[in-house]
């Protein structure tokens, strides 16, 4: 069986210490990384941006609408001002003025008509653009929102990602102390089990949190002192005390 000095056994807990913290910090920005805000924030987003397009292609279609209903009075009027210069000149037949004025009359009924359509298109228009400018807004306000909460998670993150290479280093230079037999133990059961060392504490094992059979008890106890014995269940190292049982 492997043996190493109690004292050294003994130290294997404060590796211990710092991968649980390692372990917690990994938790920690799991949790950030799958902010439950966000899939909500990118969904709704996304369906403001698309209704967004729905909406400008509206103002679009409005537009081209409004041009169209803006040259066509433009092309009536211009018509009905040069049938009215041909009318005031007086020139030509009278049944070619009659015919003027008559076509005038038409003209003029189709002006108006079609101002009141130009007018419509109009107001369908300034509608579609207030639309569309309040759903700009709305995806400006969520996108806002958005990059808020990104910007807080990056900075969170940040801070634990210091924390974690701080921690690293300091776990580092700690290994450096150990035999390297000693540590290849421990790090395997850590890379097995998730957790490399743990006190045996009043029969009770703090790597798996539960106690020990008295069938298991009496094999630890009779192992020695310098003896490395494990956790039936956790598979950690237990370390073992006078003063913990």
């Amino acid at each position: 069986m492997a043996k190493a000095a109690p004292a050294e056994q003994m130290r294997l807990l404060d590796i211990q210490v710092l991968d649980g913290k390692l372990r917690a910090l990994d938790v920690q920005a799991k949790a950030l990384k799958e902010d439950p805000r966000l899939p909500d924030l990118h969904s709704g987003l996304t369906v403001a941006k698309s209704d967004l397009v729905v909406l400008d292609t509206a103002v679009s279609d409005a537009q081209r609408a409004l041009t169209k209903a803006e040259d066509d009075v433009a092309a009536v009027v211009a018509r009905i001002e040069r049938d009215d210069a041909r009318l005031n000149s007086g020139t030509g037949l009278s049944k070619d003025l009659m015919a003027l004025q008559s076509e005038l009359v038409s003209l003029n009924k189709r002006r108006g008509e079609l101002e009141d359509t130009e007018l419509e298109i109009m107001e369908a228009f300034e509608e579609a653009t207030a639309r569309q400018g309040a759903q700009l807004a709305l995806v400006k306000q969520m996108q806002s929102v958005l990059d808020e909460v990104v910007d807080e998670l990056r900075s969170k993150l940040g801070a634990l990602k210091m924390e974690r290479d701080a921690t690293l280093a300091e776990r580092a230079e700690l290994t450096a102390t150990f035999a390297p037999e000693l540590l290849a133990i421990y790090e395997r059961s850590l890379a097995k089990y998730g957790v490399g060392a743990a006190r045996l504490f009043h029969g009770k094992s703090e790597g798996s949190g539960m106690h020990l059979s008295a069938g298991d008890l009496v094999e630890i106890k009779k192992a020695a002192p310098d003896t490395i014995v494990f956790c039936p269940d956790s598979g950690a190292i237990l370390v073992r005390s006078e003063e913990w049982g």
